[in-house]
């Protein structure tokens, strides 16, 4: 426990943190600061035009990234394995000129912990841009060394990434098949 309230500490206070997900470890910070998250895309040597991905723990918490229209199957799809891009023209710096998000409720209890304490995070891959995603805390390290402010030591991930699907004008479509497969995802939205 003492582990969550230093990497709630260091989110709090615009820092970035390797944290395991349900999916993968990941590089978190706050949606709300553009400092953390630029610290991300440099650390990782993220392509600047991709956009983050959101953790967020409560549907309700998209309308503060103006979204307007929810779509009442994410009541199915989370808190999963399934990231859902939505339209918005908010939070450019996270965007990054796409005009959406993608966005998830993670299942795991200790990283809902987290987001009940420091709201939604950027939660990228713990990984170099084109590498493959750590597994652990030590090949976190090797990749970014003192470049994080605090790692945090869970099980061993080598698991999928999560599906992503995009929502829009009512519709939807899978982008990338991940952790949750086509038919069982076929059934979620339908």
């Amino acid at each position: 426990m003492f582990a969550l309230e230093k990497a709630i500490s260091a989110i709090n206070n615009e820092g970035i943190v390797v944290f395991p997900t349900d999916t993968l470890y990941g590089i978190l910070g706050s949606a709300f600061s553009k400092k953390a998250v630029e610290r991300i895309y440099g650390v990782k040597g993220r392509n600047t035009k991709k956009p983050l991905i959101v953790l967020t723990s409560k549907i309700s918490g998209l309308k503060k990234f103006g979204i307007r229209e929810i779509p009442k199957e994410l009541k199915k799809i989370w808190p999963g394995k399934v990231t859902v891009i939505l339209p918005t023209k908010k939070f450019p710096y996270i965007h990054r000129g796409s005009n959406s998000i993608a966005f998830r409720i993670p299942k795991d209890k200790n990283l809902l912990k987290l987001l009940a304490k420091t709201g939604p995070l950027v939660a990228p891959s713990a990984n170099p841009e084109g590498k493959p995603p750590a597994r652990n805390i030590k090949e976190a390290k090797k990749y970014f060394g003192d470049n994080i402010d605090l790692y945090v030591a869970g099980e061993s991930k080598s698991g999928k990434p999560s599906t992503i699907v995009k929502y829009q004008k009512g519709r939807w479509k899978l982008i990338r098949e991940g952790a949750v497969g086509g038919e069982k995802l076929k059934t979620l939205l339908q």
